[in-house]
Order: C-alpha cells, then sequence, then structure tokens
C-alpha cells in the first residue's frame, strides 16, 4: 500500500471516516482506493472474537482460555508469557482477527478493582517486563497487540467519569513505567487509551499523555485508538494522538471532524497524521495475514503447561504436599467439579472445553467428592455441609477447593471487601474439627483474608488459572509438577492496612492517589508492616541456596551498566525452578525512596544438587527516581545495595556499588536555603565551608564543654536547618552582612551552573 500516494488521493471525508470504527469490531474500508477493512478482537487471555453473522457483538466463538493475567505474572517467566502470545498469535492468524486487545499492564493500587485479574502487578518492572513477552510473542505471528488501558485504570467504579489527581513523580515512577518498559521493548502495534481522566484530562484527549510522554519521551510510532466508548470529545482527542476511535460513531464524530477542519478549528495536517497511522495498521496488519490451522486440544494441554508455573504454594506444613497416590483423599468444594478459572466482563472466553481436578484427578487415584457450598449465593447448605464433613472425617487427607464466585469480582464493578465467602468459611472451620489434615485450593482473581489459615497445613493460589487448572492443579498437588510461582503483589492482613484504603474508590468523580509511589511492597517495606504474604513469595517441593554475589565495579557513572551475578544450587532432592530476585536500595537520599524496588528477576531450572549462574544488568533506570526539576530520570550520587533474595522480605545475599551521577540538578540557592542544602554540594563547602566551621567553632567555645568530644559534630547538627540568613546573627563584623550574603550566593549558583 503506498500510502503517501493514498493520503493525497483521499476526501477530507473518507480521512474523517477511517478515524472511527465501522461496527463494534472492524475499523473502516474505502473501496474506492481499495483500503480494506480490518478485525480486532477481545483478549488477553484468550480469542474472544466475534461469531460470524451474529447481531450481538458480544457472542464469541468457542476458544481456549490461558491463565488469566493475575496467575500468569505469579510464574515471573518471560519465555512462558511469549509461549502463550505466540499460541494466541496462531489463533489470531487462524480466525482473521488482525489485533487482539491485550494485554493490561495497569498497577494493582488497591486489591479492591474488579478488573485486577486482568492485570499483571503492583511492581511496574514486573507488570512491564510480562507484558513486554506477551506482546513479542503474539507480534512474531504477524498479528498486533493492544496495550492497555493507558493509563491508570485502576478501579471499575465510575471508570468513565472519574478524575484522578496523581503527581508527575507517581505517575511516571509507578503507573506509566509499566506501559514504558513495554512500548520500548517490544512495540506493540496499538496502544489503548482508559475511560478515566487523569489530572482532570480524558485519557482519550490527553495531549500530555499521548504525545507529549507517548510518542516524543517513548519514541512510539503504533497507533492509539480509543476504549470501547471512551471518547469524549472527538476533535480534541485528535488534536492530542487519538488515532481511532472504537467502536462505530454512526458517521455522527466523523461529521465533527469534517466540520472542525473546514472551519479552522482542527488542521489537515492533525487529521493527516491520525489517518496515516490507521492506514499503516491497516497495511502491515495484510501484509502479515498467513493461511494458519489452530489446534484447540494442543493449546488447552499448552493452558495446563502454563498453569502449572504459574500456580503458588504458599503454606505446606509437615510436608502435607504433594499428596500421595495411595492416601485417602477426599475433594471437597463446588470449584473442585466446577473450577472458576477466568474472571467476567469483556475478557470471558467461550471456552471449547474445560477440565476439572475432578476430572483430572482420575489419572493419579480415585477420590471421594462431596460439593459442601454453592457459588449461587453465600448460603450454607446444610446437607451439603453434613457431606462434606462425614467425606472428611474418614478420609487421611482433604483438599478444599474455595474461592472468589463469579458474582465477587469482574469488569465493571469494585469489590467493597477482601473476605472469602461466609459459608466457605464455615465449611473449612468445621472441617477441621474432624480432620487436621486440610490442603485449600484457591481459585480467585486478587488477593482475600484467609482466617483460616493457622487451621490448613496446605495452602495452593491458583489464581483464575485458566480452562485446564484442574489439570494443572492435580499435577501439582501430586507432585507430577513441582510449584514454581511467586506472588506477584502484597497480600495484606487486612484491607485497612492497604496503603489506598483511604482514597479509594474516592468520592464521586474525585480520586486523590495520596499514597504516591508508596504502592503495595513499597508502602509495607515503608512502613515496617506485617503481611499476610509480601510480594515475590512462594514455595517450592524443593530447596535453593543462594550464594557469591559478584557485582562489576564498585563504582559506576551512571551512564554505565552493572554486571551482577550470583549462584544458585538446589540442594533439595527433586528437581525445580527458583525465581531470584533482585532489588536495588538507595542508602542515603534527599527524596523520599522506597526502601528497595525490584530490578530484576530470572527463574532458574535446577536439577538436584545442580548450580548455575545467573546475571543481571543493571543501567541508569535501576538507581534512579523521576526528578521533575528535569524533567528526567536522575541518580542521586550516592551508595546504592544490591540485594538478591527469594522474595522482597527474604533477602539472601547483598552486595554496594556508588553511583556517580553525569547530570545536575538546577539549584539556586537564596537566603532561606539551609546550611545543610549548601554544604550538600562541593561548591557550596568551597564558599562556604571555612565560615561555618568557624561558627561551629564559635558555637562550641560559647558552651564550654557543655557539647561534649563532639561538640563540632553537635554545633554542626544544631546549625545545619538554619537558613543562610541567620548565619549573619553568628558574626559581628559589619562586613558580613545581606550584600555580602547575596554576593556569595550570587557567586555559587554561578558556579552551579557551569
Amino acid at each position: 500500500m503506498n500510502i503517501k500516494k493514498i493520503l493525497k488521493e483521499l476526501t477530507l471525508e473518507e480521512k474523517a471516516s477511517l478515524l472511527s470504527g465501522a461496527d463494534f469490531w472492524h475499523t473502516k474500508a474505502v473501496e474506492r482506493l481499495a483500503i480494506p477493512q480490518i478485525m480486532v478482537s477481545d483478549g488477553p487471555h484468550g480469542l474472544r472474537k466475534n461469531a460470524e453473522g451474529s447481531a450481538n457483538p458480544n457472542e464469541a466463538i468457542k476458544a481456549v482460555c490461558f491463565p488469566t493475567a493475575s496467575a500468569l505474572a505469579c510464574s515471573f517467566d518471560r519465555n512462558l508469557l511469549t509461549m502463550m502470545g505466540k499460541a494466541l498469535g496462531e489463533e489470531c492468524q487462524a480466525e482473521n482477527v488482525s489485533v487482539i486487545l491485550g494485554p493490561g499492564c495497569n498497577i494493582k493500587r488497591s486489591p479492591l478493582c474488579g478488573r485486577n485479574f486482568e492485570y499483571f502487578s503492583e511492581d511496574p518492572y514486573l507488570a512491564s517486563e510480562m507484558a513486554a513477552a506477551y506482546i513479542k510473542g503474539v507480534q512474531s505471528k504477524g498479528v498486533g497487540t493492544s496495550l492497555k488501558h493507558f493509563a491508570a485504570n485502576n478501579q471499575e467504579t465510575r471508570r468513565l467519569t472519574v478524575n484522578e489527581r496523581i503527581d508527575e513523580r507517581t505517575l511516571r515512577e509507578i503507573y506509566l513505567a509499566a506501559f514504558e518498559g513495554a512500548v520500548k521493548q517490544a512495540a506493540p502495534w496499538t496502544i489503548m487509551c482508559s475511560y478515566n481522566r487523569i489530572n482532570g484530562h480524558h485519557s482519550s484527549q490527553n495531549k500530555w499523555l499521548l504525545t507529549d510522554v507517548l510518542r516524543n519521551d517513548w519514541g512510539y510510532n503504533g497507533l492509539v485508538m480509543s476504549d470501547w466508548g471512551a471518547v469524549d470529545d472527538r476533535v480534541a482527542g485528535v488534536k492530542a494522538g487519538l488515532d481511532l476511535e472504537m467502536p462505530a460513531s454512526f458517521g455522527k464524530n466523523d461529521k465533527l471532524i469534517v466540520d472542525a477542519v473546514n472551519s479552522g478549528k482542527l488542521s489537515m495536517r492533525q487529521v493527516d497524521k491520525c489517518a496515516e497511522r490507521v492506514l499503516r495498521l491497516v497495511d502491515k496488519a495484510e501484509e502479515s495475514r498467513t493461511p494458519t490451522k489452530w489446534d484447540m486440544e494442543a493449546h488447552h494441554e499448552l493452558a495446563a503447561k502454563i498453569e502449572s508455573q504459574c500456580a503458588v504454594l504458599l503454606k505446606n506444613d509437615e510436608d502435607i504436599l504433594p499428596l500421595g497416590k495411595d492416601e485417602k483423599i477426599c475433594f471437597i468444594g463446588e470449584f473442585a467439579d466446577k473450577p472458576r478459572y477466568q474472571g467476567g466482563g469483556s475478557s470471558h472466553i467461550n471456552s471449547f472445553k474445560v477440565t476439572s481436578a475432578l476430572e483430572a484427578v482420575k489419572d493419579y487415584c480415585k477420590v471421594e467428592y462431596a460439593q459442601g457450598y454453592i457459588t449461587t449465593e453465600d448460603k450454607t447448605v446444610p446437607e451439603l455441609l453434613e457431606q462434606a464433613i462425614e467425606c472428611a472425617r474418614y478420609n487421611d487427607k482433604v483438599v478444599i477447593f474455595a474461592g472468589l464466585p463469579d458474582n465477587f469480582e469482574s469488569e465493571g464493578y469494585d469489590r467493597t471487601h477482601i473476605r472469602m465467602p461466609e459459608c466457605q468459611i464455615e465449611l473449612i472451620n468445621k472441617i477441621y474439627k474432624v480432620n487436621k489434615n486440610i490442603v485449600v485450593v484457591l481459585h480467585n482473581g486478587s488477593p482475600v483474608e484467609l482466617p483460616f489459615l493457622d487451621k490448613i497445613k496446605g495452602l495452593l493460589e491458583v489464581y483464575l488459572g485458566g480452562q485446564a487448572v484442574g489439570k494443572a492443579t492435580c499435577d501439582l498437588l501430586f507432585g507430577e509438577a513441582v510449584p514454581s510461582g511467586k506472588l506477584a503483589e502484597s497480600w495484606c492482613l487486612k484491607l485497612e492496612d492497604n496503603p489506598s484504603y483511604l482514597n479509594f474508590p474516592g468520592v464521586g468523580d474525585e480520586i486523590s492517589y495520596n499514597e504516591g509511589i508508596f504502592v503495595g511492597y513499597r508502602y509495607y517495606d515503608k512502613k515496617d508492616m506485617k503481611v499476610l504474604f509480601p510480594f515475590g513469595y512462594g514455595l517450592s517441593y524443593t530447596s535453593f541456596e543462594y550464594s557469591d554475589i559478584v557485582i562489576s565495579e564498585n563504582e559506576i557513572n551512571d551512564d554505565q551498566t552493572l554486571t551482577v551475578s550470583c549462584s544458585i544450587t538446589n540442594t533439595g532432592s527433586r528437581a525445580g525452578m527458583e525465581i531470584v530476585q533482585l532489588y536495588v536500595r538507595d542508602k542515603e537520599s534527599s527524596v523520599i525512596r522506597p526502601v528497595k524496588e525490584l530490578k530484576g528477576f530470572e527463574k532458574v531450572s535446577l536439577r538436584p544438587g545442580e548450580t548455575k549462574k545467573v546475571v543481571f544488568s543493571l543501567d541508569k533506570r535501576a538507581f534512579a527516581y523521576y526528578e521533575t526539576a528535569i524533567n528526567d530520570w536522575f541518580v542521586e550520587y550516592g551508595e546504592f545495595e544490591i540485594m538478591i533474595g527469594a522474595s522482597s522480605r527474604d533477602i539472601r545475599l547483598t552486595a554496594s556499588v556508588y553511583v556517580n551521577s553525569k547530570t545536575k540538578l538546577p539549584v539556586q540557592f537564596t537566603f532561606n536555603s539551609t546550611v545543610g542544602d549548601v554544604l550538600s554540594c562541593s561548591e557550596g563547602r568551597e564558599v562556604f565551608g571555612g565560615l561555618i566551621d568557624k561558627f561551629c567553632k564559635s558555637m562550641t567555645d560559647a558552651n564550654g564543654e557543655g557539647l561534649g568530644s563532639n561538640s563540632m559534630e553537635l554545633a554542626m547538627a544544631m546549625l545545619k536547618d538554619t537558613p543562610m540568613r541567620g548565619i549573619l546573627c553568628y558574626d559581628e563584623r559589619p562586613e558580613i552582612n545581606r550584600v555580602w550574603l547575596k554576593e556569595m550566593l550570587d557567586r555559587l549558583n554561578s558556579m552551579m551552573e557551569e
């Protein structure tokens, strides 16, 4: 397609028409110039293609439901995400779908968000790495992705109108960073903007977001589309960089664009930019179209394999797991027979089949089964409860399948609490009275309170693990697979502990992100709070030893890369996989920073007794914070601690490196700058150091022996918060006055600019 030539031949009306959908799922065609339409489809963990000929845009074809993002992120495995992405790409090619709408990499600000099951993590680095791997997999098959929801779609309550007040540092470090990494690494064909407003501006018409940050700062050159129904002002959207409105506006917004150009409110150049990006997407999709067949059964097996590497073993007292095939075991709970394996809303897949644990366990042994509870309402059914108790009474071990029913969490609304159904908690408590060997398997999209944790010996978190979750669960329960997932989010003891608690979901349309950068483990670690389970936590059926941390340099400049390595040994009797996590801590900072931040991870597979070397590379961003004074990332000179561990609260190895900054912050010292601020830089010490030392000495002399042997240090401690104008009080000489002080400050400021 000769896009430049076509742009010249298109009429204004035709250009405007390209900037909105033809219907719910297709772009518009222009038959006169042989411009075809292409199809997009919901994802992200399966193909939700609209059934051919259906008038209902939500009626989908049969497909495969893979594990949701809440589970996938717990794998910490880039290769696994790429493998799943390739499978989805094959499915899209087979079904003539050009773009799959995903992945979602919004941050899990609160466990209450009804759509958290579609998102990866509370940590932006992990979210960006998972999203990038997924995108690379899908797009390697000639199918586009739509990274969403850009940006800060962190709640479902009033999501179309809510206005989020977020400072720029918080946006850059937390809510935009997940998108930034994925954009720069994987170049998604499209990006989908969110419904919400950020600092007063709808994402669909936010020039700062869509052009200044996305295109100018990050270098993105793909297409930006709206979420379905997210457009507030279409003309403003074109100006801001929103290329494609979805779904169809039935020509209404097309006319607004034409009228705006004719009246001079919108330039043809702005329309051409958007139209060109639509044409580029259509051209790329058509060139990449490849006749493909896909094997549903093979992808079902793949879904099971993926989930087996995502599930997280959270408790295993007395090595109750893995189960033995010759043990007397009972399965209890409706989810054993009818697992909850996906969430509600636009990502809901019409699965061609579902494998339950009750079906899959037949490959291992015979178990007794009791339903125990119902999921249609939170109500104890006495007959079901009694049957479950009797079933548990006469078996060696009890596996209870529990979690959140469909109506507890979904796109479109948020949770109001993080409790499990009371009927399930009652069931577990009653069974504990007759059998102490209890394993709970949890099906849920977000963390829950666990008031029964001390009553159970085993806890396996499978999240929403896809249509083959039953097979994966049994493989893990019986040891055919070894648990290797780790939590991609912190589990708080109670909802009130969450940093967003006082500001979620806000009042009316206004929300303040007052917790700032302290989301998830950043908050819990800063406050040294107890949690139910920390970020990065997960157990295995084997054990691992960490040793031999080595850093390539003891001191580097911020434009250099630091290499960090360590050795991991499988000290157990089973093969297994360990997720090695690297965190960085700024040991002394002039700005508020987290105690530690995830900056690297690797998943390593080890046979019993085997040792492997794991290597990480850390660039400037690993040490930087976002400095609004320079509108860029900044590394403050000083010592940084490198921490390698098995979770955010299980650090096994540490080392230190000094990092020099090659960037100077703009500083303007004034009469009200403190002595400590002035002496924090070498130039300040050069200009004022001698004089201030003299003042400290005079304070020491005036106090005699009162300040003790550390008199100079104590004097400086007393003086450091004094404004510079205050030092005039310490010198009786008339020449040491405000005129003199201004001249000295001017000299210092001049030195700082050089």
